[in-house]
């Protein structure tokens, strides 16, 4: 009889145990998608929104951008003085206001205001998505780089077997750049895509 109690005893934890893990196994997936969503976040959504519909880009793919670029920090200020949410640079701000915004105005120090930035960026990223065929990596590679320096790889066989897009980056600082990019882009598509 004592044998049958420490069994029933036994029975017992071990249920408990099992409940314990089927709640653990339950909740476990939510909050790991919340933590995930937490360290890809959706900021700035409406500016984000609208000026990706506008140039044609995937919104999860401005987001991949502006975390890279910025951590979503508009106040945000590169070695090279590349400012704000989407990491401008003075040349290539006032190359793009003279496209899109000729007659408003704008200042370098405009960059800061986040509807500005994404304005920028976006019109920016498009070009890029334009120009490389809308090759993710390559386009990303030519929004951190440069347009001369991608179009350089591109006529070098061991880059490029197209002369469209890159199969490699040869510079550290581009290969990281394009990783986090891409892998970022992985991510907000995985936790928001349809």
């Amino acid at each position: 009889m004592p044998h049958l109690k420490k069994l029933f005893r036994l029975l017992c934890r071990l249920v408990v145990l099992a409940c314990i893990a089927a709640v653990i196994l339950v909740t476990l997936p939510p909050l790991a998608r919340k933590a995930d969503q937490l360290l890809y976040p959706r900021k700035y959504s409406q500016q984000v929104e609208q000026w990706a519909a506008e140039y044609g880009l995937d919104p999860l793919l401005v987001y991949a951008f502006i975390r890279t670029e910025s951590g979503f920090d508009p106040a945000a200020t590169s070695s090279v003085d590349a400012r704000g949410l989407m990491q401008m640079t003075e040349e290539t701000f006032i190359w793009l206001r003279s496209k899109i915004a000729p007659d408003e105005g704008l200042t370098f120090d405009d960059l800061y205001d986040p509807a500005v930035s994404i304005r920028f960026g976006c019109y920016y990223l498009h070009l890029c998505m334009e120009r490389y065929g809308g090759d993710v990596a390559t386009a990303a590679a030519a929004y951190h780089s440069g347009w001369g320096t991608v179009d350089n790889l591109l006529r070098m066989e061991e880059h490029s077997s197209d002369g469209q897009t890159l199969k490699g980056f040869p510079y550290n600082q581009m290969h990281h750049y394009v990783e986090k990019i891409t892998a970022g882009y992985a991510a907000y598509t995985r936790l928001y895509g349809g």
